[in-house]
């Protein structure tokens, strides 16, 4: 038994200098884990409330003096029980007491303590069926910002260099020099501006949507022909964000739901997108279906406000034949558990899973076990900053450790 001897709460801060919170979780035999839980700025409205009212300060002071009496002697290695008795002293449906954050450090944290007392990575404690540990993500990475990550930039939220190769060892490279080379196009086209980046270290640029697509695709072929490896454009058009009144608002443009279907179909085609994630609106699963009907062949298309990473959001997304793809955010649900019956749902329905990161991430690499472990189709986690590169650099140890 893997017994709780103590549990550690602490504020720390995000790559976006928000607070956040960071667990550590020792156990009976010595064995310890600490993890630090990230945070959203563009958050689905179905996820669970990262901290209660109060903030941070208000997530400590309930985890110390409600929740972690409660884990003392609690058996770590059951999953279950460890996160069930998170839930348990919540007693809400959103984690509005105790917080999703809090509950997603805590769950990380003991994980990460029961691998460590076995000897073994926590993508091994957290493996699905047939899941060995030679099988690695293909890497989606911000490019370019746009929406809420990038003030003054596009209306999509994310052009993402999209390198699918399963050796991160050629995958990693292809995206980051796919940004570089973005970079360069970008400074060509606005000779003059300061160009910077925004939260996820994608650039930042006053490009309109359609435009960036372009720039996005002309790097993506550049990248293809000097590596030899298969990167494609992606978009995360985030379209919650941008959706008022019944319709998708533009610059130069207002679409109804089969306006932006049939724009966002002419996007797939025109410039060879491999991975469309929220095209639609984050409560329209019919426009969902549809985008996955016109070019569901061709691309990924991805729920990630659909869903929020929710067994029963994603439950209704199988039912209308919604997407192919589902995002994967651990703090979206709370913990490993309901996370872990997400993955397995969509492995069901035979959708891939992407595992993501958050706008405000904590320099850690637990991010990357996830992916490995659930066998996700591809790792989220961005291209730049020490927060993001922290994941890449994960990978590719696993890749050395446990790769052919």
């Amino acid at each position: 038994m893997s017994a709780v001897r103590s549990v550690a709460v602490d504020l720390i801060y995000d790559s976006r200098g928000h607070p956040t919170i960071e667990a550590t979780v020792a156990l009976q035999s010595g064995a310890s884990g600490r993890a630090g839980a990230p945070s959203g700025a563009s958050t689905g409205v179905h996820e669970v409330q990262a901290f209660p009212a109060g903030g941070v300060p208000e997530a400590i002071r309930v985890v110390r003096e409600r929740l972690i009496p409660r884990l003392l002697g609690v058996d770590a290695a059951d999953r279950a029980a460890f996160d069930g008795t998170i839930h348990a002293v919540d007693g809400t449906p959103n984690l509005s007491v105790v917080g999703g954050n809090s509950a997603t450090a805590l769950s990380v944290a003991a994980a990460t303590a029961v691998a460590a007392e076995r000897g073994e990575p926590l993508w091994r404690l957290l493996a699905r069926p047939g899941i060995d540990g030679r099988r690695f993500p293909s890497i989606v990475g911000n490019s370019l910002n746009g929406g809420k990550h990038a003030i003054g930039g596009p209306e999509f939220q994310e052009f993402i260099a999209f390198a699918e190769d399963p050796d991160p060892s050629r995958s990693i490279p292809a995206a980051i020099r796919t940004h570089q080379l973005l970079g360069e196009a970008l400074h060509r086209r606005f000779p003059s501006a300061a160009l910077g980046r925004g939260d996820e270290g994608g650039w930042v640029a006053a490009v309109g949507s359609e435009e960036g697509v372009a720039l996005l695709a002309e790097a993506c072929a550049r990248a293809r022909d000097e590596l030899h490896v298969e990167v494609h454009p992606g978009l995360d058009l985030a379209a919650s964000e941008f959706f008022a009144d019944g319709r998708y608002r533009y610059r130069d443009r207002s679409l109804d739901r089969d306006g932006q279907v049939a724009f966002v179909a002419e996007l797939v085609d025109r410039y060879g997108i491999r991975y469309l994630e929220d095209p639609i609106e984050q409560d329209d699963f019919e426009g969902f279906a549809a985008v996955t009907k016109a070019v569901g062949d061709r691309t990924l298309v991805v729920g990630d406000d659909l869903y929020t990473t929710r067994a029963d959001r994603l439950a209704r997304g199988v039912a209308a034949g919604a997407t192919n793809a589902v995002l994967i955010k651990v703090n979206q649900v709370g913990t490993l558990t309901e996370t872990l019956r997400t993955v397995d749902l969509a492995a069901a329905d035979r959708q891939a899973t992407v595992t993501s990161h958050r706008s405000g991430e904590v320099p850690e690499g637990w991010l990357a076990h996830v992916a490995v472990g659930t066998g996700a189709r591809a790792l989220k986690c961005g291209l730049l900053g020490g927060e993001r590169v922290a994941k890449l650099n994960e990978l590719l140890r696993l890749a050395r450790l446990h790769g052919p």
